[in-house]
């Protein structure tokens, strides 16, 4: 059984065929798909679609690359729906939720402190609920930790598609955090991932796609649209380069997102 941590199934690529593409999925022994929100406007899709099909679940936040358009209303809003959301079972975390500071035009000045706002209000909720964040990790690794230093009420999560050092990786799992693996890995000259990937224990490792975005190696052309049923060849990269069987990655990296997501309630397939 593979469990995608991070897929925006709600986004507008998939509107064409979201049931064949669940379905792909599925078959390919996807049995879990955790769907972030981005921003208020799609905190009801996500969790809607997350309660359309069995291993669905969900995370609520706002997206360090929306937060231009957030208000204070909003995080008033998320509070009350995470309060809400507590007797939810496909309710599983805060997030996308974190900081970027690769896109020059919010990461400086006034945009920059925006996000860090943002951020540090949305650790303060998931703190007095006691959740589990997905964080947004671009060049931001640093300060996304000096928060977390802050906020001792959070008790993890994942570090969604991490490119730091072996020393802000470790800073992450010491805090309660599971590295993100998805399509970036399956590029050769992804080195520092990929020396992730083989050095950080399984324990702390999960597989992601963020379909429809970071397309694996093997999608080419212009219309390279990513999905979940991708994640049984990442999957399979990941054991290539640990040199294990992929049932060895599928087990470990499940057992890490329940641990890491504790919420998280995906049935298991018969024989698994």
């Amino acid at each position: 059984m593979l469990i995608d941590t991070h897929c925006h199934l709600d986004a507008a690529e998939f509107d064409a065929d979201r049931e064949a593409v669940i379905r792909s999925a599925r078959d390919a022994g996807v049995q879990g798909i955790v769907i972030p929100a981005v921003e208020r406007a799609n905190f009801s899709a996500v969790r809607d679609l997350a309660h359309a099909f069995p291993g669905g679940a969900y995370a609520l936040g706002i997206h360090p690359m929306y937060v231009h358009r957030a208000e204070t209303g909003d995080l008033n809003l998320l509070r009350a729906l995470a309060r809400e959301s507590l007797d939810d079972p496909r309710f599983v975390a805060i997030g996308e939720i974190g900081l970027d500071f690769f896109v020059p035009e919010i990461s400086q000045g006034q945009e920059r402190e925006r996000q860090e706002h943002f951020y540090a209000a949305q650790l303060d909720i998931a703190a007095e609920f006691g959740l589990p964040v997905l964080l947004h990790v671009r060049r931001s690794q640093d300060v996304l930790l000096k928060y977390l230093r802050r906020k001792p009420g959070v008790p993890g999560g994942i570090a969604h598609a991490f490119n730091g050092s072996a020393q802000q990786a470790q800073a992450f799992v010491e805090r309660g955090f599971a590295l993100g693996m998805g399509g970036a890995m399956t590029y050769a000259r992804a080195l520092q991932i990929r020396r992730h990937a083989v050095d950080v224990g399984l324990q702390a490792l999960v597989l992601e796609t963020d379909a429809p975005d970071i397309p694996p190696a093997w999608l080419h052309g212009p219309a390279r649209r990513n999905a979940p049923h991708e994640l049984a060849r990442i999957a399979d990269v990941l054991a290539e380069l640990r040199g294990v069987r992929r049932e060895d990655i599928a087990r470990a990296t499940t057992g890490t997102a329940r641990r890491v997501l504790p919420r998280l309630r995906v049935p298991e397939p018969a024989g698994y």
